[in-house]
């Protein structure tokens, strides 16, 4: 299985839902999303003042790449500030976060595995 074939479409047409951690300043925009693997393509906010401290550190089993699009978060654990227009591309198993950021942020994620 994979993700839906989509043609182009405003993607205002999908809601915000909390994500996964039940932190309601967290919140995703599934674009796509493979229902047998999990792993979706999406856009991630963090409104002002989100903290996912308590999902801690985050590794996947799948890869994860992120377009930073505004705004900027702290990785907790590096200590380090990440800004608009940085990219990550994450390995299996990567660690990473836990995150804060107290302007907000929005990110764009794409997922899949090898």
């Amino acid at each position: 299985m994979s993700k839906p074939e989509y043609e182009f479409f405003p993607v205002t047409e999908v809601d915000f839902t909390i994500c996964p951690g039940d932190e309601p300043k967290i919140t995703e925009r599934i674009l796509a999303k493979d229902p047998k693997s999990g792993v979706a393509t999406r856009i991630l906010r963090y409104e002002p003042g989100a903290d996912s401290t308590p999902m801690g550190v985050q590794k996947h089993d799948f890869w994860e790449e992120v377009y930073i699009l505004e705004g900027s978060f702290t990785d907790l654990t590096l200590g380090q500030t990440f800004g608009a227009g940085e990219y990550a591309c994450r390995p299996p198993g990567m660690p990473h976060g836990p995150w804060r950021t107290d302007e907000g942020v929005v990110t764009f994620e794409v997922r899949y595995r090898t």
